[in-house]
């Protein structure tokens, strides 16, 4: 159930569950080196959902000034359409205008129809098309952009 998600800042100590996650969710996953990469660096941030302790959803992004851009939202599969993703999004969002954040970005598969929702239900609108961005398929990305001061559905 997703009232017994608890919200946690993710680091270094999270780096295995991270890396079991992403190769559950993406056909194109990051290697631990990528995580390992970002979570050195101030400006990017993970925060994840945990049952106990097995790490069930992550959202990553990095931020500048007043600017962030979304990475990676990923949710076991067998815990998908069931409220992590979109109370994982939600909390991360509040972080972000508690950050000073204004403006978000994000880049997301033509054909993943039930994360162009999400994020549309919480006022990420389609800005452009990115052809062939996914190097695994040549899928198209769909660019979005979120103006935190209009945040809907957190």
């Amino acid at each position: 159930m997703i009232e017994e998600l608890t919200f946690h800042r993710l680091g270094i100590q999270d780096l295995a569950d991270l890396v079991v996650l992403e190769q559950q969710c993406f056909s194109a996953p990051w290697k631990e080196e990528q995580f390992l990469l970002g979570l050195e660096r101030e400006v990017f941030k993970v925060f994840g959902l945990k049952d106990g302790d097995e790490l069930v959803a992550y959202c990553s992004f990095y931020h500048v000034v007043d600017e962030m851009e979304i990475l990676n939202i990923a949710v076991v599969p067998e815990r998908r359409r069931h409220g992590a993703g979109r109370r994982l999004l939600s909390l991360v969002l509040q972080i972000c205008l508690k950050m000073g954040i204004q403006n978000g970005h994000l880049e997301v598969r033509v054909g993943n129809v039930a994360a162009r929702a999400l994020y549309a239900s919480f006022g990420f609108q389609e800005i452009g098309v990115r052809k062939g961005y996914y190097p695994d398929n040549g899928e198209d990305a769909i660019l979005m952009r979120l103006d935190l001061e209009n945040l809907s559905g957190a």
